[in-house]
């Protein structure tokens, strides 16, 4: 049943009895409407006719009703920067020994040839990392996460183009790459358990003994 008719209904019988409604599921916007009448004693309206009569002065910005502030804003009277043509902005040179030039390939392209990402050693094993001081172990970490920056920015470059090639090679390198950053982890975790286990020996009142030349 339609909203409308059934307001008309219940305006001219003056309401049903709750017994004579439908179920609720039959006829929801009845049950809504007398709700609705019982509870509200005034119309509410919020038309635009009854907001452009609104005269306040202090109404903010309305996109909706067009209307916008009454006065000039603090930053009225400064002018606004205006950005410099692209002709007049000074040229940089550049710089050959960049830093950023190491997420790109020795001929500095976007995207790396194949031959170039299939010419890799191995990983670093974990034996050969134990015998590495804290600062090349250190240094060996930050040129593995370059590596994978480069490979990232050529897999970047070769998914735009849609290349079709070159994506075997770079997940191979990239994965020995990321097995050498493993077995540091796996070194310096080690260091990490050996030196907890000495500091409890040293609470616990162990000192080493002092080794004398024969």
């Amino acid at each position: 049943m339609h909203r409308q008719s059934v307001l008309r209904l219940a305006r001219q019988y003056g309401g049903f009895p709750q017994v004579e409604l439908p179920p609720p599921y039959l006829a929801p916007s009845l049950h809504f409407s007398l709700f609705r009448q019982s509870t509200q004693s005034s119309s509410f309206s919020s038309t635009a006719v009854a907001a452009a009569r609104d005269k306040n002065k202090t109404r903010g910005v309305s996109a909706i009703h067009r209307t916008g502030p009454r006065f000039k804003l603090g930053a009225s009277k400064y002018p606004l920067p205006k950005p410099v043509p692209q002709e007049e902005v000074e040229r940089r040179n550049p710089t050959p020994d960049h830093g950023l030039w190491g997420f790109f390939p020795p001929d500095r392209q976007a995207m790396s040839t194949p031959e170039y990402d299939i010419e890799y050693g191995r990983a670093w094993t974990i034996q050969e990392l134990r015998e590495k001081s804290w600062d090349d172990l250190h240094a060996l970490w930050w040129v593995c996460a370059k590596e994978r920056n480069r490979i990232a920015t050529s897999e970047a470059e070769r998914e735009r183009l849609q290349a079709g090639h070159g994506e075997y090679e770079a997940n191979e390198r990239g994965r020995e790459v990321r097995r050498t950053q493993s077995n540091i982890k796996h070194v310096l975790r080690e260091r990490w358990y050996a030196w907890e286990d000495a500091k409890k020996l040293y609470d616990q009142g162990h000192r080493p003994k002092s080794f004398k030349s024969r």
